[in-house]
């Protein structure tokens, strides 16, 4: 089991000029790495070790496993995020676990003694909105314990940016980033050392007590936590003591970013209107002796000018195209991003991890075996905004930076595979993306507990999110920002026992293991009202992992981009897993000695995606939901469905895997008309399929209303009426044909539209680097 992380070379240490992390089509490279590293695998700061490790799929189960080791901590409690909220609940519903939230349990580990320590990316606050201060001075407050620290300081100089740059400041978007000059852009990320600090702090850890880790893809922050069945709908008109996702948990980047997030109950997302975005996610629990690196790693980044004098690594990169290239039989790739180069010529992309897949197919192909590449990754980047606006130029630039990754651009993965003369590269390589749909409980249950309490539910949500706030904590305008009385709590309206209600809040179960029927799931209301409630979202991929083989296991903060890759951009840590402990399975037909680790973490999440796996309540913990000191993970080695998923060359799997991703894009694409779709090859296209049914978001959040003769459209992310005539029954009869979230990519999307990114606007010359 090896461990690696990387540095940034602008924050110290032995500055040097090179940027190749395998930029050049040679993967040996030795002779660029530190020296102090050459023994270390992958070259990279640490040396192989051991340990034991623990998988989390989904933040649900993670941070349940996180309360536990926060609650018995004894010493020291260490944090690295990009973001953190102290209003984040590890347990839900809120209601019922107010002891669970983040600030609160930080609070008492301090009052126990406990030294906390955090460390968070301090953000250029123009162009994001995660409000570190907040965050510093949310938890400095509560205890003398506590200490939070954030880097780097974009201003160094002590200028005042905001009149530097004038109004354009205060409106900026990522448009406005897009197309500002070099000079403005160094402005508002400031320098030191000569070094324009663009970069960010990217890992995700927390070491409790010295001897028990949790790291991967999660921040703890607002829109992580999710179950395995990820609902997008939170409205509950029964009992609003039931609500999942309070405040600005209740999230959709693809509506609305988070705004003021200090003001964490304030949402401007309607989730009576408005799905939110679900997040799917994978992190890890160890102990043992790799947590020494760990420590040390942390202490590096807290007590030492970066990185202790050590030189600028890249071994995430190395062991990404180590295992890709020894890989046997498969690679499975599931990232936020995927931006990367098969050859120099396919500037600006530096990262050689696409040259690394080319070359391995084609040498499978050359001898004649089989073998198989899976990737999956968001459909569309988690910004706000219609597509086609102006606003959206970073959006269409990072899609477009992908396409010419995978299939465009004359340089592409796919392109260089049929040029090496492969007719079908989707027999050795597929991409893929997720998505899922709820309904929205707007039925007459929610219209008599309004007409009863005479308030709006979204009121009643607020008032809900600052009672349970109240409750536990006492009121602090200081700290929460809150408008005392705005809001009255009516017991007898959205209490407990306020409205009986057969209708379900979520119907998220229906695409899983033993989940109900969506045709026979009831609803209290008309039939078009229940029409209108079906949303439907792309569930967004965050998890940064690679599985090969069945044996080998990367997963960390790292995304699958330049960014993440080269070393001298966003500072990032991963983990290569190699159990010991093998497995008695299959692959193509043959017995195969796995490990029990990689193979089962693998089977989980191919199970997830393909609906082979229960509904996971938020409620009822399991073995699986505690830290690796507790209980290993607990997987049902040998059901029916595990037997499905064992073998994933086999052709009875690789049918399974493409009927089920196949049957949802053809469902989803016909009853809400998401983008990207392969029918949409032009901007024309773009408006027939998509602007002509709906109410399109805008990046500012002011919607566009429908003109006269629009009044047919939809709100963004509802099912089309147009495309069922038999009403909700015909709707509900497709949806029934959903398993679990698999969709494929759709590669077709604006193909003959010559650069989907510019389209008649001009990229400043920093935009490439920044969104590579």
């Amino acid at each position: 089991m090896g461990l690696f992380g990387k540095v940034e070379a602008f924050f110290g240490g032995e500055q040097n000029d090179e940027k190749h992390s395998h930029s050049h089509s040679g993967y040996q490279c030795d002779e660029h790495h530190p020296a102090e590293h050459a023994a270390n695998r992958y070259q990279s700061f640490a040396a192989p070790s051991s340990g034991n490790i623990k998988w989390f799929v989904d933040g649900c189960s993670y941070f349940w496993a996180v309360s536990e080791a926060l609650q018995r901590a004894q010493e020291s409690i260490y944090i690295l995020d990009w973001w953190l909220s102290p209003e984040l609940y590890l347990r839900r519903p809120p209601s019922r676990n107010q002891q669970y939230r983040l600030d609160v349990m930080l609070q008492a580990a301090a009052e126990r003694g406990v030294k906390v320590h955090v460390i968070v990316y301090k953000e250029v606050e123009a162009a994001l909105t995660l409000n570190s201060a907040h965050t510093k001075h949310a938890l400095e407050k509560l205890h003398p314990n506590i200490s939070v620290f954030r880097h780097p300081d974009h201003a160094p100089a002590g200028y005042d940016i905001a009149s530097e740059i004038g109004n354009s400041f205060k409106n900026l978007t990522n448009f406005n980033l897009a197309t500002m000059s070099k000079d403005t852009l160094k402005a508002i990320y400031g320098a030191a050392d000569d070094v324009v600090l663009y970069w960010a702090h990217h890992e995700k850890l927390l070491v409790v007590d010295r001897n028990l880790v949790f790291m991967g893809g999660l921040d703890m922050c607002f829109g992580r936590w999710d179950t395995n069945s990820h609902p997008i709908a939170d409205a509950h008109p029964g009992n609003v003591d039931n609500i999942i996702f309070p405040g600005q948990d209740y999230n959709n980047a693809r509506i609305f970013d988070f705004a003021d997030v200090g003001n964490w109950d304030q949402n401007q997302l309607d989730r009576t209107k408005s799905s939110r975005m679900g997040w799917s996610d994978v992190a890890l629990s160890m102990n043992g002796p790799i947590v020494s690196d760990l420590v040390s790693h942390f202490v590096d980044r807290c007590c030492c000018k970066w990185s202790s004098g050590h030189a600028t690594e890249h071994s995430i990169a190395n062991a990404y195209v180590s295992a890709i290239t020894n890989a046997k039989h498969f690679v499975y790739i599931e990232n936020q991003f995927f931006i990367t180069a098969t050859s120099d010529e396919q500037l600006p992309v530096a990262n050689k991890i696409g040259a690394a897949i080319v070359d391995r197919i084609v040498r499978a192909y050359e001898e004649g075996q089989p073998f198989k590449v899976w990737v999956l990754m968001p459909a569309v980047p988690a910004f706000a905004g219609d597509l086609k606006s102006k606003e959206a130029l970073g959006t269409r630039a990072i899609m477009e930076f992908q396409y010419n990754s995978i299939s465009r651009g004359g340089h592409s993965i796919i392109q260089k595979l049929v040029a090496a003369g492969i007719d079908n590269p989707r027999e050795y390589i597929g991409f893929y993306n997720l998505r899922n749909y709820d309904r929205i409980n707007t039925s007459s249950t929610l219209q008599q507990a309004e007409y009863r309490s005479g308030v709006s539910y979204e009121d009643a949500r607020r008032s809900h999110d600052d009672y349970v706030n109240e409750e536990r904590y006492g009121r602090d305008e200081g700290r929460y920002g809150r408008d005392e009385g705005r809001y009255g709590r009516d017991e007898d309206s959205y209490g407990p026992q306020s409205v009986q209600d057969d209708t379900l809040d979520t119907v998220s179960s229906a695409y899983m293991k033993h989940g109900p029927n969506i045709a026979e799931i009831s609803w209290n209301g008309a039939p078009q009202d229940e029409f209108n409630a079906f949303v439907s979202e792309q569930l967004y991929i965050h998890t940064k992992l690679l599985i090969a083989d069945d044996r080998l296991v990367i997963c960390g903060s790292a995304n699958l981009n330049d960014r993440s890759q080269l070393g001298t951009h966003d500072s990032e840590i991963a983990v290569v897993i190699e159990g010991p402990t093998t497995l008695d399975s299959y692959m193509n037909g043959e017995q195969y000695a796995a490990s029990e680790f990689a193979a089962s973490l693998r089977r989980q999440i191919f199970r997830k995606h393909l609906g082979l796996i229960p509904d996971q309540r938020w409620d009822q913990p399991t073995q699986n939901w505690l830290p690796v000191t507790d209980a290993p993970n607990d997987y049902d080695w040998g059901s029916s469905a595990d037997r499905l998923v064992e073998d994933p060359l086999s052709p009875d799997f690789l049918n399974l895997w493409e009927d089920v991703a196949r049957t949802n894009t053809e469902v989803f694409s016909r009853a809400f008309h998401p983008v990207p779709d392969d029918r949409v090859r032009t901007w024309e296209d773009y408006d027939e399929f998509f602007s002509k049914h709906f109410i399109i978001p805008t990046a500012k959040g002011d919607d566009k209303k429908p003109k006269d003769g629009e009044q047919g459209k939809v709100p963004y992310g509802h099912a089309v009426p147009e495309e069922f005539p038999g009403g909700v029954r015909e709707l509900k009869e497709w949806l029934g044909r959903v398993r679990g979230n698999l969709v494929n990519m759709p590669l077709q999307f604006l193909i003959d539209v010559k650069d989907i990114a510019e389209e008649g606007l001009t990229l400043n010359g920093l935009t490439d680097e920044l969104y590579t």
